[in-house]
């Protein structure tokens, strides 16, 4: 300690043993089935349904709402854990979690949080956050969905692109206008429940990657919305989102380092094993310098994401520092992760190795929750001294 300064890097005895539950189930319950999954497309209902056992479906909600209660450290940790072994996974707990419960926990009433909160938080339903639409991408104020009131409701039209957990779903958080000419604040926040009339789920997209993650469009047709299901106040549901993404950035950034993790732990054993002129791949210098590089990007993306969850826990400002490790975290995954398959050389291009899986995973986290162009910019007006 030097003038007063203490840093401490080390995890808590929860903390640890967190990262150790959610180690042992996606080592045991997730792993083994990761690559038929991701072959397959199939959405795993029964995983999804494990994770609400243990907690994981509701990892920062409040005990009184059927949450774990757990600090976003641990959160971090958890998603990290997952997503080392199973990208499609991690984001749909993520997703749920960071979007859709998080936007709810931060803004709804008690009756809302009461209703909707607690299954979510169970795992008992699993939850959607729509903001994103076709025609706007990373400019998401400029939203074509909208919401008129009518007496006791809204009546909400138009359509949303890219949600994860859109066609398996039970409650979704939707943005939409509510005064056309406010922009970012006139768009508000509702909470949609599977089976209102008008409310559907539109085409499955097929992607690159993370093939066993829901992720679809979803349809509003004269959609009757009642007024108690306005999530927060009229016309800074945009504003909200905002605040919502911060956390949602902070696991994409978790959600990289575990996937940069699972490609360097997939490079090691096969250095180890596999031969070459008579000796082990590890005995070679330049693929030695390779993991090297690795495992130096992946602990300072950990580093940077934690110290972000670490702000969000001491309630201090984390938007810069989320998007610090949001776009440091992805990029050194797609770096990790392609030179993985460059290490495996041929068998890395082929399936039956795990670095095909994360090389294409991996590459959402570039995109998703704001892509690395706009975390730039975020960073940039930070440094600047303007209003991001």
């Amino acid at each position: 300690m030097t003038g007063g300064l203490s840093v401490d890097f080390e995890l808590t005895p929860e903390q640890r043993q967190i990262r150790k539950v959610a180690r042992e189930f996606a080592e045991g319950e997730i792993a083994p089935h990761a690559a038929g999954h991701d072959e397959s497309g199939l959405f795993p209902h029964e995983i999804i349904r494990k994770l609400g056992a243990l907690g994981f479906m509701g990892v920062v909600v409040p005990h009184d709402y059927g949450g774990a209660g757990l600090d976003h450290v641990s959160y971090a940790l958890i998603v990290e854990e997952l997503s080392r072994v199973d990208g499609s996974v991690s984001i749909t707990m993520w997703a749920h979690n960071s979007l859709c419960l998080n936007h709810i926990n931060l803004f709804g009433t008690k009756a809302q949080k009461e209703k909707y909160l607690v299954p979510l938080a169970r795992g008992e339903a699993i939850g959607a956050w729509a903001l994103t639409e076709a025609g706007s991408g990373s400019d998401a104020a400029a939203m074509k969905s909208a919401a008129v009131r009518q007496g006791r409701h809204f009546v909400l039209n138009g359509s949303k692109a890219f949600i994860t957990n859109g066609s398996v779903g039970q409650i979704a958080v939707v943005m939409a206008l509510t005064d056309p000419g406010g922009r970012g604040r006139g768009i508000s926040a509702f909470i949609l429940e599977r089976g209102m009339p008008g409310f559907s789920a539109g085409q499955r997209y097929g992607k690159l990657g993370l093939h066993a993650s829901d992720t679809s469009e979803l349809v509003f047709d004269g959609v009757r919305v009642p007024e108690e299901n306005l999530l927060g106040e009229l016309n800074m549901g945009f504003v909200n989102a905002l605040q919502v993404l911060e956390s949602g950035r902070i696991a994409m950034a978790a959600m990289a380092v575990g996937l940069a993790q699972g490609a360097l732990d997939a490079s090691l054993a096969y250095m180890r094993e596999r031969t070459a002129f008579g000796t082990t791949l590890a005995e070679f210098n330049g693929l030695q310098g390779m993991v090297a590089e690795m495992g130096t990007d992946i602990e300072a993306a950990r580093l940077l994401t934690l110290r972000a969850a670490f702000l969000k826990d001491q309630g201090k400002p984390a938007r810069y520092a989320a998007s610090m490790a949001k776009v440091f975290a992805s990029e050194v995954g797609m770096r990790a992760a392609t030179r993985a398959v460059q290490l495996h050389g041929g068998a890395g291009y082929t399936t039956e190795f795990p670095v095909e899986r994360i090389f294409r995973d991996v590459k959402l986290c570039e995109i998703g929750e704001g892509t690395s162009e706009i975390q730039r910019m975020v960073i940039a007006r930070e440094l600047l001294g303007m209003d991001a």
